[in-house]
Formats: structure tokens, sequence, C-alpha cells
């Protein structure tokens, strides 16, 4: 695993001295790369100083992006944390060493091979909404008491990232998994043509798209395996509507 395509991504955090706490704990666990879904000027810089330590240059580095799916547009996966089961939250959760292995093998353990792959935790208080999970491509959840499963922000950061630390023999995929910007106009090439076909109606058209998404990204395909995916579906959709033309 490369650690150095590992982002972590916080979402509207409210307090300051939880996000110093998150920087010490991705150095911990020889991370470096954060970002928020929020503004700078939402913390007070000195009390984020006071628990980040010797791991405020992480803080300094830190870039800031109005929503998930733009914090997230450069990455290949990016799984959303949640102690809460649902329809409308990713069904099957993965296990942190499930989701590690998952991360391993897209980042790969070279510079110039592999993707980046994404971990998301929400605010202190409410986790991730469900529309913010679903910006996500896959969900993670940290298995604890049922009695008290709520974890503090950077504990949670500090499991997963403690993980990812102790996953790093993974070998390299040898190739550059298409990011998830890349990956959307897969999706909405496959959606185009089930649409053409008659498959779903409009109103479905939102799920199937989240179900591709959610699919692919796991896959973490090259642009060789996507364009070929592109022209299937728009061959097989061609066909379809000559058949039905006839």
């Amino acid at each position: 695993m490369d650690l150095k395509k590992i982002v972590i991504v916080l979402v509207r955090p409210e307090e300051s001295r939880n996000v110093g706490a998150v920087c010490r704990a991705m150095a911990n666990s020889g991370l470096d790369t954060l970002r928020i879904v929020g503004s700078r000027e939402d913390f007070d810089d000195e009390r984020v100083r006071i628990l980040a330590i010797h791991a405020a240059g992480i803080w300094e580095q830190a870039r800031f992006f109005d929503d998930i799916k733009s914090a997230t547009a450069d990455c290949t996966f990016a799984a959303g944390t949640t102690r809460r089961r649902g329809k409308k939250r990713k069904g099957k959760l993965l296990l942190p060493e499930e989701c590690a292995d998952i991360m391993a093998r897209i980042t790969g353990t070279t510079a110039d091979e592999g993707g980046k792959a994404a971990l998301i935790f929400g605010n202190e208080r409410t986790g991730l909404t469900d529309d913010e999970l679903t910006a996500c491509t896959a969900g993670v959840v940290i298995p604890a008491s049922p009695d008290f499963a709520s974890l503090n922000l950077s504990h949670a950061v500090q499991i997963m990232g403690y993980q990812l630390f102790r996953t790093q023999d993974a070998t390299s995929p040898g190739y550059t998994p298409l990011t998830l910007e890349r990956l959307d106009r897969t999706v909405t090439t496959i959606a185009d043509d089930l649409q053409k076909i008659g498959f779903f109606t409009l109103a479905g058209r939102p799920d199937m798209e989240r179900f591709w998404r959610m699919i692919l990204s796991r896959a973490a395909l090259s642009e060789g395996e996507a364009t070929y995916l592109e022209k299937l579906f728009d061959k097989a959709a061609g066909l379809a509507t000559r058949g039905q033309a006839t």
C-alpha cells in the first residue's frame, strides 16, 4: 500500500480540537493528506494546533471543499464510515480490514502506479447523512459495543489508520485506475444506453447509477477497461434499438 495515496476527508467537523487530534492520529499512521468539507475559517487555528502538536503540518496543508464529490473527484475509491445500517446506507458495510485490503490493491506500492483512495468521516454528532454516504462508493463500519457504538472522531481515524498502516504488503495493480470523476462518464454512458432500450424508467436511473458507481469503483478500472465497457453498452443499445425499429 502507498500511504501517500490515502486521503482522509472530514465532513463538516464542528470542534477544532478534534481536527487537531485527527492530524495527530494521521501522523501516527503515516498518513498526511487531509481534506475537509467546509472552510478553514470555520476553525480556531490555535485550538487545532494544541492537539495536533507535531502534526500541525498536516493541518497547514489541508485542502477545503464544498462537498464530498469534489473532495474525492481525483480518487478511485471513496469509503464512508458509518455505524448505522439500512437500505440507503450501502447495504453491505466493509470491515476495516476489508476496506484496507481494497485500498491496498488500489493504491499499489509505487508512486507511478495505482490511484488514490479516500476515507470519509462524518460530523461528530450526526455522522454521515444518507445523502453524504450516497456520495461515497462504499461504506465501512468499525465494530463496537451496541450499547455505546459511537466513536470519537479522532479515535475512528486512528483505528482505520492503524489498519491501513498494517496493510502495506499488497502488490501494485500495475496501472493507474480511473478517478471517480472519470468513472462517472462511464456510469453515465451505461445509464444512457440502458435507458435507450427501456431497461428502467427515468425515476429508476439514480439508483442504477449509484449501483454501477459502487461496483466499478471497487473494480478499479483502467482507462482501456472503461472504454471497452462503454463501447460494449453502446453496441448493445444500438442493436436493441435497431431490433425495436424493425
